[in-house]
């Protein structure tokens, strides 16, 4: 059964909710390898464009550095923040080895990786946490 995602206001709208969930996720290089330009980085953000077109999840924003790139995402309670690194990094793991391998051998010779085991995120909103606290203070 798919959902109506309609938008109203910045929020989503739900079988049975309402919501504006955003995060900012930030994937790194494994190593910290700066390779994150040129042909490489285009391709990236192509690769990324694509994955978008075919998720229940929508990406804001992106942009990269030499090392690591920065991912605005909106997304729906169904949908875990854990799933949407999962499919990022494995998609675009899978495309760059399969477009770029002689690159990347040379920099990862030991197994096709190109991903940290981690990833930084944090949830962003509209509000900031003083007025939502003043919000909640002055309710009853």
């Amino acid at each position: 059964m798919k959902e109506n995602k309609r938008k109203l206001h910045g929020y989503q709208t739900t079988n049975r909710a309402k919501h504006n969930l955003k995060i900012h996720l930030i994937l790194v290089c494994k190593y910290r390898k700066k390779l994150l330009y040129g042909e490489l980085d285009v391709f990236l953000k192509a690769i990324i464009s694509n994955i978008k077109q075919k998720s229940d999840f929508e990406i804001v924003e992106v942009e990269t550095d030499k090392d690591h790139i920065h991912l605005m995402i909106q997304y729906i309670p169904r949908v875990s923040i854990s799933s949407i690194v999962n499919r990022l990094k494995s998609i675009t793991t899978y495309h760059l080895w399969k477009n770029y391998r002689p690159f990347l051998k040379h920099h990862f010779w030991k197994e096709n990786t190109f991903w940290t085991d981690g990833y930084f995120v944090c949830s962003i909103g509209e509000a900031s946490p003083e007025t939502i606290q003043r919000y909640i203070q002055n309710q009853g």
